[in-house]
């Protein structure tokens, strides 16, 4: 069996124009020489002409760093973390803030066009919040290098295979992100150091809880160490052995309350460690007003809300409309929604476990009549669920994505197979600094 060559990569440093920006925040070009081959340069922006080192090759497009900025972009600006460039964490620091979000609208747009076939009759304004600081819930990495003599916590390099070495993110929440180097040297204190491969971080309004990933039990002496950093440092401690059945709480023994208010609609959220909520608050409490604003639920309406979470829409609506129903495919989220339902004393808001990738058609919720339809489904989108349902009840559809190319495959389905018409779109900056693009679109039946 003949071996698959490595393609040869040039290292030479080589000068060529920017084109456009990639939906990953890299910087396309078409090298003259290479056919017009396409290449992607990390570190570039558009109508720059850079000096750029070729990283990798493959048949239809190359790779490359920029090494050298010829011609600046005039929307350029100076970076301002230290590890910008090799972290993998945020990769726009380099472009003015208000360019950033009108980049992800037009990836977004592009998307809609390109893969759905469809354009909205309207583009919303971008939805922008806090851009430093913003981060509650997050995942390090954590290795032992030996190499370097010290445990890495961060985040992954460019190159996945690396963990960025970070004294600091400044996109975390002040309260952990100035102390990435702290939880460094305090792991490398540890015996089991080489044993840790994550740190899960997540803050409620008043408590933040650190859950360890370990492959191998505690020592006591490490038990005893992590009790004590928690007690220091002001974080709710947590130990996961295996899944998510494993994880319990270190210090305090009893764990600690972790909840988030929406203060417009009297709602609190409480939550797990290792619950899903959205990364950054103030963007997540302005995206809930703008997709209930859009739904325009009535008093008197029935409302489906699928891949609903701990009801992070569900129980706002629930304030707004005569009943909600809200669907999700983990049964844990499904039983802290009930739960938070009951502590906000609300009656109208119905919960079910279902995975929303298989048939459900027989099922008691999906028989029920509605009268508009609220859904945030995961990357993979919502094909499966939307070819289900009886989509002509539906007055109006309001969808949060947090993948633009799903969205516009399903919101080609939804206009050019089942006739809705997508009314507006537009992109929400819930990860300022990342090339990640939020976004919301409003569908009503022709």
């Amino acid at each position: 069996m003949a071996r698959t060559r490595t393609p040869r990569i040039d290292k030479t440093p080589f000068q060529t124009d920017i084109l456009d920006l990639s939906h990953d925040g890299r910087g396309v070009a078409r090298r003259e020489g290479e056919g017009g081959k396409v290449t992607f340069i990390s570190g570039a922006l558009p109508q720059e002409t850079v000096m750029a080192e070729q990283t990798a090759k493959s048949r239809h497009f190359d790779q490359a760093r920029t090494v050298e900025v010829v011609k600046a972009s005039p929307h350029r600006v100076e970076a301002r973390c230290p590890h910008f460039g090799v972290c993998a964490g945020c990769v726009l620091q380099h472009l003015e803030e208000s360019q950033q979000i009108i980049a992800k609208q037009r990836v977004l747009m592009d998307n809609l066009e390109r893969i759905g076939h469809v354009k909205p009759g309207v583009v919303l304004p971008p939805l922008a919040g806090d851009s430093w600081g913003y981060r509650r819930k997050g995942r390090f990495s954590v290795r032992r290098v030996e190499k370097k003599d010290k445990t890495l916590v961060g985040f992954r390099e460019l190159d996945p295979r690396f963990v960025a070495d970070l004294s600091q993110c400044l996109t975390v929440i002040p309260e952990i992100g100035t102390k990435v180097s702290v939880l460094s040297t305090f792991i490398e204190s540890l015996e089991g150091k080489r044993d840790i491969p994550q740190i899960e971080f997540i803050a409620g309004d008043a408590a933040i809880a650190l859950t360890v990933r370990h492959m191998q039990p505690l020592s006591a002496a490490d038990t005893q160490a992590w009790k004590a950093f928690g007690e220091e440092q002001g974080f709710a401690i947590y130990l996961q052995s295996g899944g998510l059945e494993t994880v319990q709480p270190l210090w305090p023994a009893e764990g600690v309350a972790l909840s988030f208010a929406l203060p417009q609609w009297n709602v609190e959220l409480a939550f797990r460690p290792l619950d899903f909520i959205q990364v950054n608050a103030k963007l997540n409490e302005q995206m809930i007003a703008h997709a209930l604003t859009l739904l325009d639920a009535q008093p008197d309406e029935r409302v489906l809300d699928l891949f609903c979470g701990l009801g992070n829409f569900t129980l706002p609506l629930a304030r707004t409309v005569r009943e909600v129903v809200g669907v999700e495919g983990e049964a844990g989220l499904v039983a802290r929604a009930k739960e938070n339902a009951e502590r906000n004393g609300l009656d109208n808001a119905q919960f079910f476990a279902a995975d929303l990738t298989q048939d459900q058609r027989h099922t008691a919720w999906m028989k029920q009549g509605f009268d508009k339809l609220l859904l945030d489904p995961p990357r993979s989108g919502a094909i499966d669920v939307l070819q289900q349902l009886p989509l002509k009840q539906f007055k109006r559809i309001v969808y949060v994505s947090c993948h633009p190319g799903s969205l516009a495959r399903d919101a080609g389905y939804l206009v050019n197979e089942q006739g809705f018409t997508l009314v507006s779109a537009g992109a929400m900056d819930m990860f300022p600094h990342t090339a990640h693009v939020e976004s919301i679109a409003v569908f009503e039946k022709k």
